[in-house]
């Protein structure tokens, strides 16, 4: 799978029409004998990291509960209406607002999330121009047959899959702070979707969709920091400086014309009453109004696509709103990963939700944006404006964007604005220093590579960041992949990072030296060096098929890769202490089934069953980080992440 970036702090919980269920009023009894519970407002978000490989990932999402810590029964706080599918490629390190509910107040353990697990019920649509070597073409929509989502229950057609989340820290459900359940479907997560390719005579390939690891829940600790995707809505009333609007969702797959799912969700959504909000008409070529006080009466009834931010108190404020009186304009505006940025030509080309690649000029008067919640003026100030501000070389492929175009219509687009919603660096780290460090990546079109070196965001000794666990630091803080709630922040922070990335690893042979690799988003700030880093995660690199050499010693193995012409084996190392152990999944394919089985390398059992099953001549995959240099261990791979398999085995 790609490497790509793990979110960081945004994420939570789900979606569609809303049903507040709590039981509020108890059994029978009077008022001061059974006296109701008392609530608070819950918002609920839903968040993921990009994929390179995929263009829709899409869920049902059907219900969640909280589990109280102090054994009571679980409590539903929502359940869906009706079904209504996400694409979680679309919410690279966005949250997608929900709305609010009310919750008991009381202290929670974890949650129960259930999506829909029926053939169909998950949507896999192939990039359109995956990483090399991906086992399926580019923009192919994959097969029902071919999807066997893990860990399902229920009776054929209505199929469910209960995960269970166990939360690090309890969730605190208080009456006097803004209460947030953030729950992250992490696509960067190896063992999400598993693709067994076995030789021609045993069957297609097979993709495993598997929820048992890859999600979790993510504190947040300053709403104001959330960067949210846009928000589609019908507005039901206006008014004055606010409007309410019953939320609306996209078909997966889209459908041409786009058509919506309406939730009874409602959100209220304030003026900016400071920096004023911009209005699109989208009926008349996005005809621009900025109010400050007063939404126009015009708006009732019309569909909406709302970029907007929270304020402290958990409200919504509108930094931009567009109107249409169909659905399909107000959502027919490019909306994914950047793929290409040509220069010369003044287009880049914007991949939708389809995994068709969408291509974008950039006119004269085409204003660029960042979105920087935290900072309501910056926020809603434009950072650069037409084909100068492209050809500056300040965009490239993996930024997660949402444009609006002139005219929706019209052949070819012409955006009018940019909203840059995730400036997604990644690639191997070189150079790094006490300033920065270079991300170079190269990619199948060698058009797309880039090599740009990058500045920390400085530390000053006042909060100007926000770290994965939602705590407010100053300056560039970074971690290793599975442990973001271990940031290494502060004075040493750029210190220890100079030291962690430096590490190599060399196979020899045709496929040589493995570094460190690292994904970062960035910040704007403007000037010569416009983009810095307030964070890198430490990734590990996937490498090819490999077999493992010499078994299990201690907590080492070493392994060489399949098809390395002249090349070397490597040293594997692991970790076994619970709570930081190396991930472990064993993939069977028997039948035409795959299971996705993890494993705890903390526990003996488990650790048995690794240990006798990595004998010479298994079959691995392996997802690691190379040794800093001057450690005892340089020269071997730490591994965060080992997939090895039984029964049939895959071709790659």
């Amino acid at each position: 799978m790609e490497r790509i970036m793990l979110r960081r702090a945004l994420l939570s919980a789900l979606v569609t029409g809303l049903t507040a269920v709590l039981g509020g009023c108890g059994g029978g009894g009077s008022a001061s004998n059974n006296p109701p519970p008392q609530t608070a407002a819950l918002q609920l978000l839903v968040s993921d990291a990009a994929s390179e490989d995929w263009a829709t990932i899409g869920v049902q999402l059907q219900s969640v509960a909280l589990v109280p810590s102090d054994g009571s029964a679980n409590v539903t706080i929502w359940t869906a209406a009706t079904a209504t599918p996400l694409n979680l490629v679309q919410l690279d390190n966005l949250a997608d607002i929900i709305g609010s509910v009310r919750v008991p107040v009381n202290t929670y353990s974890g949650a129960i999330v259930t999506i829909a697990g029926n053939p169909g019920d998950v949507v896999l649509t192939v990039a359109s121009n995956p990483e090399a070597g991906f086992p399926a073409a580019a923009g192919a929509t994959i097969a029902a047959s071919q999807i066997q989502i893990q860990g399902t229950q229920g009776a054929a057609g209505s199929l469910s899959v209960p995960i269970k989340l166990n939360f690090d820290s309890p969730l605190v459900v208080s009456s006097t702070a803004p209460n947030v359940l953030n729950v992250e479907f992490d696509l960067a997560h190896p063992a999400f979707v598993v693709a067994h390719n076995p030789p021609a005579a045993n069957g297609a390939t097979v993709w495993a969709v598997n929820f048992t690891g890859p999600v979790r829940r993510h504190r947040v600790g300053d709403l104001r920091w959330l960067v949210l995707r846009h928000s589609y809505g019908t507005v039901q009333t206006v008014n004055g400086g606010s409007f309410t609007m019953l939320r609306d969702f996209p078909v997966v797959p889209a459908s041409n014309p786009e058509g919506e799912i309406t939730s009874n969700t409602q959100l209220t959504i304030n003026v900016d009453s400071t920096n004023g909000t911009i209005l699109y008409d989208v009926d008349n070529n996005d005809a621009r109004t900025v109010v400050n006080s007063t939404f126009p009466s015009a708006l009732a009834n019309e569909f909406v696509r709302v970029a907007a931010r929270y304020q402290e108190d958990g409200s919504l404020t509108a930094v931009r709103v567009w109107y249409s009186s169909t659905f399909d304009k107000v959502w027919l505006s490019p909306e994914g990963h950047v793929l290409s940025v040509d220069d010369a030509a003044g287009t880049m080309t914007v991949e939708n939700e389809d995994g068709a690649p969408v291509q974008i000029t950039i006119g004269p008067n085409t204003l660029f944006y960042f979105r920087a919640p935290q900072d309501s003026t910056a926020d809603a100030a434009s950072i650069g404006q037409g084909p100068g501000f492209l050809a500056s070389g300040d965009i490239v492929r993996g930024f997660k964007v949402h444009v609006s175009c002139v005219d929706p219509l019209a052949s070819p687009l012409v955006a009018d604005t940019v909203d840059i919603e995730r400036a997604n660096y990644s690639g191997s780290i070189s150079g790094a220093s006490a300033a920065g460090f270079t991300y170079t990546r190269d990619f199948v079109r060698a058009t797309d590579d880039y090599s740009v070196n990058l500045d920390y965001l400085p530390y000053t000794g006042s909060n100007n960041n926000m770290d994965p666990a939602g705590d407010a630091i100053s300056g560039f803080d970074w971690w290793y992949f599975t442990f973001p709630t271990q940031a290494d922040t502060g004075a040493n922070a750029i210190g220890d990072f100079e030291s962690a990335s430096n590490g190599s690893v060399n196979f020899g042979g045709t496929f040589g030296q493995v570094k460190a690799w690292g994904a970062s988003s960035a910040t704007w700030v403007g000037g010569a060096t416009p983009w810095q880093v307030p964070m890198a995660i430490l990734e590990p690199t996937p490498l090819p098929l490999a077999q493992v050499v010499q078994g299990v010693t201690g907590s080492s193995f070493t392994l060489s890769l399949i098809g390395n012409t002249g090349g070397n084996a490597v040293t594997v190392d692991f970790d076994a202490t619970q709570g930081s152990a190396t991930l472990v999944y064993q993939v069977n394919r028997s039948g035409g089934a795959v299971t996705v089985t993890p494993l705890n390398l903390a526990d003996s059992s488990d650790f048995n069953t690794f240990s006798s099953s990595l004998t010479a001549g298994s079959l691995v995959k392996l997802w690691s980080v190379p040794q800093p240099a001057g450690m005892a261990a340089s020269g071997a791979l730490k591994a965060y992440v080992i997939i090895y398999y039984t029964g049939t085995l895959p071709m790659s």
